[in-house]
């Protein structure tokens, strides 16, 4: 003999042999899992499962600070250290190469200005903020070495290269919104408070790798909200310091590595090797930010 009743969660019909009173069951419509009632159309009662939370896994601290050297030693990774270097190379020499063209017309002659070195500077930096999303990406899916370069063409290589800029931006931007609006409004209020405006600063800059890892792995600009970016920070606090230590320690010596401009061949070796050295921390704090993912995603919300 079989009793009727409906889902307590879809309200779809179900019917059960009488002999199964009392049991656990799944709805098969949507899932729900019920207490089978004794009773032809009684309410059953719903069972809510403690679903276990996955936890991080072991060994974050050492695949950064043992595992990184790889990098540099693996000899699948020659062709993507020669393009990072190649790159760095070109930014570092062709950065000086704005010049003026004058040109000469019937009354007056016009000077145009042709920053074609600061072109071929963002270019160089494009490709280099390509490459590290892919590392990214890559080592969060447990990829242990770099990523191969494939240009796909003229112009995919030049979409890449300015989509990357583009999303650097906008990811920065994000992170700095705070700063930017507070700026604006002790400018219009004329208030003296620059602590605040270093904090808000600051904090966005702490902020800024993992919105370059939710863009990068996530693949979608509208991740970049607060619930996403804050709630692994806050879960794994002390993990997330080490790439924003290696983000923040990439910039400060970038700031110090300066481009060609005429140096003798002392200072130029010492400014080239010093961008290359950058480029090396940098890879190893893009790898750092992918390590945070894959070692910890329980704690992201997408």
């Amino acid at each position: 003999m079989t009793i009727q009743f409906n889902c307590p969660n879809c309200n779809a019909l179900i019917a059960f042999d009488r002999k199964h009173c009392g049991k656990r069951a799944r709805c098969l419509t949507c899932g729900q899992i019920f207490i089978i009632p004794s009773e032809d159309y009684e309410k059953p009662q719903k069972i809510k499962l403690e679903v276990e939370r996955a936890k991080p896994l072991p060994g974050f601290y050492r695949a950064i600070v043992l595992d990184s050297w790889k990098l540099f030693t693996n000899t699948e990774n020659v062709t993507g250290l020669v393009f990072v270097a190649t790159a760095v190379c070109f930014k570092f020499f062709l950065a000086r190469l704005n010049f003026t063209v004058t040109v000469s017309g019937p009354w007056r002659s016009i000077d145009l200005y042709v920053p074609l070195g600061s072109i071929l500077h963002i270019a160089a930096w494009g490709f280099l903020f390509w490459y590290y999303m892919e590392i990214i990406y890559s080592t969060a899916f447990e990829v242990e070495k770099l990523p191969e370069v494939q240009m796909g063409g003229f112009y995919v290589f030049l979409w890449q290269i300015a989509k990357s800029v583009y999303i650097f931006v906008i990811a920065l931007f994000v992170v700095e919104l705070p700063f930017l609006i507070t700026a604006v409004i002790l400018k219009i209020t004329r208030v003296e408070l620059s602590a605040l405006l270093h904090i808000f600063m600051l904090g966005g800059l702490f902020l800024f790798p993992m919105a370059i890892l939710t863009a990068a792995v996530g693949r979608d600009l509208t991740m970049l909200r607060p619930d996403y970016l804050l709630a692994p920070i806050f879960r794994a606090f002390k993990p997330y310091l080490m790439p924003a230590v290696l983000i923040a320690a990439v910039g400060v010596l970038q700031t110090q590595a300066s481009q060609y401009a005429g140096q003798d061949l002392a200072a130029t070796t010492g400014h080239l090797l010093l961008n290359l050295t950058v480029q090396a921390i940098a890879l190893i704090a893009m790898r750092s930010i992918g390590l945070f993912y894959r070692y910890y995603s329980c704690y992201f919300r997408w």
